[in-house]
């Protein structure tokens, strides 16, 4: 998994608003990049929703919000609109970028192992080097966790 000081590596994805993201276009801006297994989803659902609430602080501070799952184009255009998401979904369909992050991998749930999406965050500067990883979230309150980490709340 990346890690403080490493670069995020080449990648480019298709976004809900049809336009092609890639690590050279989100450059400029701090950026939050959080990894979930699958939209629609009860934890995904409220992780997204803890994004949602600290979003116009994020923004307003110059901190770009962008999600990053497997799911097809038009499940992360429901998902954004079922629930009035203001960040960019990023879709990842085939989990190579998940990977390169280190984002995808073996993990465990009710005591089977399997490979899946490791909900995970990065926060990148604007040189798109990682100042913060997250290998484990709590998905209801992490939003307010990133907002801390930036001393906005």
């Amino acid at each position: 998994m990346l890690k403080e000081g490493d670069r995020i590596p080449e990648f480019s994805l298709l976004g809900d608003d049809g336009n092609i993201y890639t690590n050279e276009s989100i450059k400029g801006k701090k950026t939050v990049i959080y990894f979930y297994p699958r939209s629609n989803t009860p934890g995904c659902t409220k992780e997204a929703q803890s994004f949602q609430r600290v979003y116009d602080m994020l923004i307003s501070n110059g901190i770009n919000v962008i999600g990053i799952s497997p799911d097809k184009q038009s499940n992360q255009i429901k998902f954004k609109e079922k629930y009035e998401l203001p960040f960019i979904l990023l879709s990842d369909e085939d989990k190579s970028v998940a990977d390169k992050f280190g984002a995808y991998g073996e993990k465990k749930l009710y005591g089977k192992v399997s490979m899946g999406i490791i909900r995970s965050t990065f926060i990148v500067d604007e040189e798109g080097t990682v100042i913060k990883a997250y290998p484990k979230v709590k998905a209801a309150e992490h939003g307010e966790e990133i907002a801390k980490f930036f001393e906005l709340i």
